[in-house]
């Protein structure tokens, strides 16, 4: 059977449904078909969406309403550091904020996502084929592009001028096309799971045991996502509606050896157990069977994400790390992106310029990206002192560049892709260096025996807001790297005890699961 449309988007979780919702709503005449591989969305990791994220889903999407009726709300991130597995728990650093956030963030669980979004674009006129196996596509620059999809009917093809990939990290047409390119500079694997039984953090026993701790956060930790932090790797802790907690490691296999033992859930609960906050949170938390997954060599992208009649949006364009949820917001960029590029098109205009304009920009915004926040972040992980210092840099930097932007203007601002121009330049060299130089430092606390202040402080500040109050923010995560780097001084004439800590990137074990294949959209 044969069948033609203008627009075929391979895959319907976020970035395809997303992408095909406005689409009909840019476009309402244009014929769109979703093939969807699944019949039903497995559960994915549990995802905590940013500020822009956010904006796109409640102001250009339109889910305010299922947002904040299905899914948890966010209350920023949190950060704990510590020296050693019998620290006590209220002796453990905390960095995060004090009160409730001042823009809307939330905690998913993705398959509900992306199951209600999918639902949403067949409301407004879509066509899904659920279950399609997509054989073949053809590309005949923009001249009825082909795709053969076996449903569950028998085998179908289908006709169209455009065809989107948004097959998450499948990456169909980078890996067919051979554009695929894994990120060798950065390589960080994934474990994690979902678990039962987990610790409440605001609980009135914990009031009673750790009375301080309470007593200083004006919201609700267990609302944020709390990060656990050591040497190369970090553990993620997101709640999720009903009552599972979604927790898993990502680590640098060049500074971290993930724990043996009988299975993947025992080993991450192992690890997660020998540090002190999460020894307190998951001591009685039990793993749910047939939900443990694992992914080795997380980043990687796409040298082209565009040509005539095709266009790459979401995951199946690159990922790069889940520290800081990035992953949706290069999602948001891609989908709305491609969604004009494509509408425009459909309505006659000429799209060359912005063709070429996708296949120049998206591979800079990735390695700008990469590099302002993520080339050897894992060196100075474990550092309470360089991490919070960092934290309020890079989430002041994330404001002033593109949260503002967004939410003054998201029609316009998410055709801009993040870095462009020569303020892109500037905004990706400053991060850059700060980066470089925590780990400069880092490595030398390590090679020097630095003691850690990783013990008895905790710092909790008010809320991030996209205006001028962003000044107390950069100024105290100045004045905390001045420190660093006057600490830094003195170390310099020390000797060295033991080998440098950072290295060239070597060769990354493979890891795998026990069960199923998660997202790439890790939190």
């Amino acid at each position: 059977m044969s069948f033609d449309y203008d627009v075929v988007i391979i895959g319907g979780a976020f970035s395809g449904a997303a992408t095909a919702l406005m689409l009909k709503r840019k476009s309402p005449q244009a014929h769109v078909l979703i093939i969807e591989k699944k019949a039903a969305f497995d559960r994915k990791v549990g995802e905590s969406t940013t500020e822009v994220s956010s904006c796109y889903m409640t102001r250009i999407l339109g889910l305010t309403h299922y947002l904040g009726h299905h899914q948890l709300p966010k209350q920023g991130l949190r950060l704990w550091f510590s020296n050693r597995p019998d620290q006590a728990f209220d002796d453990c650093v905390e960095v995060g904020t004090r009160y409730q956030s001042r823009l809307p963030g939330f905690q998913v669980d993705r398959a509900k996502l992306d199951s209600h979004l999918l639902d949403r674009a067949a409301q407004a006129g879509c066509k899904l084929w659920r279950p399609g196996n997509v054989t073949r596509f053809d590309l005949n620059d923009g001249h009825r592009q082909k795709v053969n999809v076996v449903v569950n009917d028998g085998e179908r093809t289908a006709t169209c001028r455009w065809i989107i990939d948004a097959t998450g990290r499948a990456a169909m047409f980078a890996r067919k096309l051979g554009y695929f390119r894994p990120n060798t500079e950065h390589p960080i694997n994934a474990v994690w799971a979902r678990f039962s039984g987990v610790k409440e953090w605001d609980s009135y026993e914990w009031r009673q045991r750790f009375p301080d701790y309470a007593n200083h956060c004006r919201t609700a930790r267990e609302w944020a996502t709390n990060h656990l932090f050591g040497r190369g790797w970090w553990v993620w802790i997101i709640p999720l509606q009903g009552g599972d907690v979604s927790a898993g490691i990502v680590y640098d296999s060049r500074i971290f050896k993930f724990p043996d033992g009988p299975t993947l859930g025992q080993r991450l609960h192992a690890h997660i157990l020998n540090n002190p906050v999460g020894r307190e949170i998951f001591e009685t938390a039990k793993v749910i069977g047939g939900d443990v997954h694992a992914f080795s060599m997380l980043p990687y992208h796409s040298e082209k994400v565009c040509g005539d009649g095709w266009a790459i949006v979401g995951d199946a364009a690159g990922f790069i790390d889940p520290l800081y949820s990035p992953g949706l917001d290069f999602c948001s960029y891609t989908s709305y992106y491609v969604v004009d590029l494509v509408a425009r098109s459909l309505r006659g205009d000429d799209v060359a310029e912005r063709l070429a304009h996708y296949n120049h920009q998206y591979p800079i915004t990735y390695r700008y990206w990469f590099e302002s926040l993520f080339r050897n972040k894992y060196y100075y992980m474990e550092d309470a002192d360089l991490m919070s210092a960092a934290l309020l840099l890079d989430v002041s930097s994330y404001y002033i560049g593109l949260v503002q932007a967004v939410y003054r203007d998201p029609e316009r601002e998410f055709l801009n892709l993040p870095f462009m121009g020569v303020g892109g330049k500037v905004v990706r060299a400053i991060m850059s260096f700060y980066n470089r130089r925590f780990a400069a430092m880092a490595n030398r606390r390590s090679t020097t025996g630095y003691v850690k202040r990783n013990a008895g402080w905790r710092e909790l500040y008010d809320g991030f807001v996209p205006d001028r109050r962003l000044g107390r923010h950069i100024s105290r995560g100045l004045s905390r790297w001045f420190k660093c780097e006057l600490i830094n001084l003195m170390l310099m004439l020390r000797k060295p005890r033991v080998a440098a800590g950072i290295v060239d990137p070597g060769s990354v074990p493979d890891v795998t699961a026990s069960t199923g294949a998660g997202s790439s959209a890790l939190s």
